[in-house]
């Protein structure tokens, strides 16, 4: 299938149908998941599933595409917001939600050696410094707090509820707010180390 050839809605609505079918799946069963199971969720057939990703791996890029267009969509909204500290709150927010309903972090390893993955993955990158730089100038945040420091932060709610499968499904919420507080200038102390050049 020809990635730049806008699809009809009939075809545009069967592929987001495998993708959820697909997520489901993976988020199921690992990557371990075939094909087969994942069509079968789907209610079609196998060939269905491979006139439109021509692989599994090309299944698995588009499930990470999908999710990271999801958050870039909102990141770049949040852009323009006249309040960049709540900006930032909104976008992780957003982000720790997305991985608490189905966490597919397994996913984004699979689908590094795609081109559009890493395309999108590095737009993202981009937006979320711009967020902090601007939370920063504005003081939301603490002077020495960086864009990569927040990327690398991003999944740790969802890391640290996962350690209480049986608590609250909304616990991942206590420890954005816990990180997020660490963020802020307010009484905060300088840090140990500078932060990686690069997340």
């Amino acid at each position: 299938m020809n990635p730049t050839r806008p699809l009809r809605a009939d075809a545009a609505r069967n592929r987001q149908s495998l993708l959820a079918a697909a997520a489901d799946e993976f988020a199921e069963r690992g990557l371990d998941a075939s094909v087969a199971d994942i069509a079968r969720r789907a209610g079609v057939g196998k060939g269905t599933v491979f006139r439109h990703f021509a692989t599994k791996d090309d299944l698995i890029a588009a499930i990470v595409l999908d999710r990271i267009d999801a958050l870039n969509e909102v990141g770049e909204r949040l852009l323009g917001a006249a309040d960049p500290g709540a900006a930032l709150l909104e976008f992780l927010t957003v982000a720790a939600h997305q991985r608490q309903q189905r966490d597919l972090s397994f996913l984004q390893a699979a689908g590094e050696l795609d081109a559009e993955v890493t395309r999108v993955r590095t737009k993202m990158f981009h937006t979320v410094h711009t967020l902090v730089d601007r939370a920063r100038e504005h003081g939301a945040v603490r002077a020495d707090i960086t864009g990569t420091d927040v990327i690398l932060l991003m999944c740790a709610p969802n890391y640290i509820a996962g350690y209480a499968p049986d608590a609250s499904p909304d616990l991942w919420r206590r420890y954005l707010a816990i990180i997020f507080d660490g963020l802020r200038p307010e009484g905060a102390h300088p840090l140990p180390q500078p932060p990686p050049a690069t997340a």
